[in-house]
């Protein structure tokens, strides 16, 4: 896990509205739906450097609420004939935790240790619940930035 300083990014994509319980079922779950949605409907420049994104913004109120999820790629790296929706992530500070392997689990797991890690009664840190973000660097790689205080 790495901190850093992020700048402002606008991504375009087509986005659900769910929460970890329903995601915890495969009969309620709905990202998994929405990154294979997006991938038909949109052509993201993965040869120009673009990296596909999961948004989590929009957040009823922590880790156990309702929250909207985006899945897109930067503006200028997606292309669409279908009408896609847009997010900011904002500027400010973010913890950084990787994973890799066979996706959809190692980003599973990586959310696991996410979830222990603000757990922690000695967690130096505090989620801020305003936007986090998964950035897929590749097929098998995986980075989740998330907000904090």
């Amino acid at each position: 896990m790495k901190q850093i300083a992020l700048v402002e990014k606008r991504l375009t994509g087509l986005s659900i509205r769910t929460n970890n319980a329903k995601e915890m079922q495969a009969e309620t779950a709905k990202i998994g739906e929405l990154h294979q949605t997006f991938s038909q409907k949109a052509a993201v420049k993965y040869e120009q450097g673009a990296c596909l994104y999961g948004v989590y913004h929009q957040y009823e109120s922590d880790h156990s609420g309702d929250f909207t999820v985006l899945v897109g790629a930067e503006t200028d790296m997606v292309e669409s004939d279908s009408a896609l929706e847009h997010v900011f992530i904002p500027a400010g500070d973010y913890l950084v935790f990787s994973a890799e392997g066979d996706m959809p689990q190692a980003v599973i797991e990586v959310w696991g240790q996410i979830w222990h890690y603000f757990a922690d009664a000695t967690c130096p840190h505090a989620r801020a619940f305003s936007v986090d973000f998964e950035c897929y660097t590749s097929e098998s790689s995986v980075d989740v930035y998330i907000a904090v205080e």
